[in-house]
């Protein structure tokens, strides 16, 4: 007997009825199409503590910048959907130092972790629940062509050990979101075959890897006439997706930056498959009913400073206000299109 595809069946549901749990059509839908919008999922609370943490975020950055010379204004007295975009016209790249400075605080980690939320991780993984260690807090300025992420899988950021099971994501949206302020677009059933396309580097003046609407067609059996859905995902829902999915994220045409976090989870007993730059964080266990996480072990480990110390060429050049971005994955898919990112990357294919 063939094993299962981790990527379409559902595994045994637990019978004990918990907070947050998904309907049985919701699970069927995730699997079915590879992903799901959940609407009412977080409270008012808990995101506006996230809120908190992102604007002092951009506070610290906005001080780091002007103290260095780098901005003449700080511009406070803006909000939190306004003041990354004032600070990005001063400093180009403001958005990009955002990004790689980002650390995990106390409200992320809370999220992480909910009850409900490994709830729902249980219902798609079984009992046995960890994050992954890729996790992201982006902000999406407007207007702005290095923040717009096109259609990719997420396994193509992975290594080749992370094929073979599931790794769900949590895309969460600090405000409504829909296709005018950059929203995010599926490529429905393209996680079906659970083959992961050939993917390319890296257009425009972006580190991203890209997809092409043909290779989803002809080897992911994605209909483009039928299958791309545009997601409108309400503040305080979630869209949950797989790994093996094509997706990609649209322009923000509006006037407020699209802040969201996209948080990650997979079984404890597969690999981690981020290139043994750092390890995931163990949050249920069938075995330890009463674990407790292990947050200092986790956040011991930065994996975009060990990826800066393994990868990049010019460790001795690069300094807090170097706005490229370089990662494993450029030494994976081939690169069609040098940019500065692709060249600041040390080339170590083992």
């Amino acid at each position: 007997m063939a094993d299962p595809n981790p990527f379409i069946e559902m595994p045994m549901q637990p019978t004990l009825k918990k907070p947050g749990q998904l309907t049985n059509e919701q699970v069927k839908q995730f699997f079915d199409e590879g992903f799901l919008i959940v609407e009412d999922f977080f409270s008012q609370e808990q995101l506006q503590s996230c809120r908190n943490d992102i604007e002092a975020m951009v506070d610290d950055l906005a001080k780091k910048l002007y103290a260095a010379g780098k901005i003449q204004d700080l511009h406070e007295e803006c909000g939190l959907f306004e003041r990354l975009t004032e600070l990005d016209k001063e400093f180009p790249g403001a958005a990009i130092l955002l990004f790689k400075s980002q650390k995990m605080s106390k409200s992320f980690q809370n999220i992480w972790s909910d009850e409900k939320m490994l709830n729902v991780a249980e219902q798609i993984l079984g009992p046995d629940v960890a994050g992954h260690p890729v996790w992201n807090l982006r902000p999406k300025i407007p207007k702005n062509d290095i923040v717009i992420v096109p259609w990719h899988q997420d396994a193509a950021y992975f290594d080749t050990e992370s094929y073979d099971h599931m790794i769900f994501t949590a895309w969460i949206p600090f405000l409504d979101t829909d296709a005018k302020n950059g929203g995010m677009q599926m490529a429905r059933y393209g996680h079906r075959t659970g083959r992961v396309g050939r993917h390319t580097c890296s257009p425009g003046d972006t580190w991203y890897v890209l997809l092409d609407e043909e290779e989803m067609k002809n080897n992911l059996g994605v209909d483009l006439e039928k299958d791309i859905v545009t997601c409108k995902v309400p503040y305080g829902g979630m869209l949950l997706f797989q790994n093996m999915i094509p997706h990609r994220s649209l322009s923000n045409t509006s006037n407020n930056v699209r802040w969201s976090c996209d948080l990650r989870w997979q079984s404890p007993n597969e690999k981690w498959g981020f290139y043994d730059l750092q390890e995931g964080i163990l949050f249920r266990s069938s075995k330890q009913p009463d674990l407790t996480p292990d947050w200092q072990k986790y956040l011991s480990v930065d994996r975009k400073v060990e990826w800066q110390k393994r990868y990049c060429k010019e460790q001795a050049t690069v300094d807090d206000f170097d706005t490229r971005v370089s990662g494993p994955w450029f030494a994976r898919w081939d690169i069609v299109h040098h940019n500065r990112h692709t060249e600041s990357f040390k080339y170590d294919r083992k």
